[in-house]
């Protein structure tokens, strides 16, 4: 069972807000921009769910009109409302869950065909095509950071930026190596092929997420050059 706390999200809202009043907030770029991330995070989740408590004390309004006075056109719109009501539940709920480091952060997507020949290049632009068209359907933008053809049909890599909320939290679990099985358009013989193409998905590290390095995980190897290899060096 999910708890989502409400009154909990919105104090710590308004506690980050507080901080950016300080003159001082500013004077530290890298702290700011942590906490304005933040703050957009939580006005993300509390708003949407301001959003979904408004509209289903409206379809309870309209279902009570309804229990007095039936009318068909005031029905149809309270189906509406309710399949939406509960596609932004599941999305909420969703979002709730995904609650990781960088679960909130941009997604680098890079798509590379495996052995297979023309029949995977096909598959991974195949493949390209359909998450490209996921992000655009909900409302995140993709920009192509790097994009090489197959020699005969497909692409051999790409790489591409998927802009928006949760998008590395959506697509972290699309990671692997996909499968097709299917009759090959590219054999003249109709025979059956499988295809494969590999998936890698990274969170997209911005400047305020600190990266700390142990100084025991470090290792220093120290060489001297000898007198005829110096020389060789001038």
């Amino acid at each position: 069972m999910i708890h989502f706390d409400i009154s909990k999200l919105e104090k710590e809202l308004i506690n980050l807000e507080n901080k950016t009043t300080s003159p001082e907030f500013w004077n530290d770029s890298k702290t700011s921009s942590c906490v304005l991330k933040q703050i957009n995070n939580l006005k993300c989740k509390t708003e949407e769910y301001k959003k979904i408590n408004n509209n289903l004390n409206d379809s309870i309004e309209l279902l009570e009109i309804l229990k007095v006075e039936p009318e068909e056109n005031l029905e149809k719109d309270l189906i509406i409302s309710i399949k939406e009501l509960e596609k932004n539940i599941e999305k909420l709920e969703i979002n709730t869950l995904l609650s990781g480091k960088y679960d909130l952060s941009n997604a680098i997507i890079t798509l590379h065909p495996g052995a297979g020949g023309t029949e995977s290049c096909d598959w991974a632009q195949m493949l390209y095509r359909m998450y490209t068209r996921w992000a655009t359907a909900n409302g995140y933008q993709v920009k192509e950071l790097d994009y090489l053809d197959g020699e005969e049909a497909g692409i051999k890599s790409v790489t591409a930026l998927i802009t928006g909320p949760y998008a590395y939290g959506y697509l972290k679990g699309e990671m692997g190596v996909h499968r097709l099985v299917r009759i090959s358009p590219f054999d003249s013989g109709g025979r059956r092929h499988t295809s494969f193409a590999s998936l890698e998905v990274l969170p997209e590290i911005t400047e305020d997420i600190e990266i700390q390095i142990n100084p025991d995980d470090l290792r220093v190897d120290t060489y001297r050059a000898s007198r005829s290899r110096r020389a060789a060096y001038k």
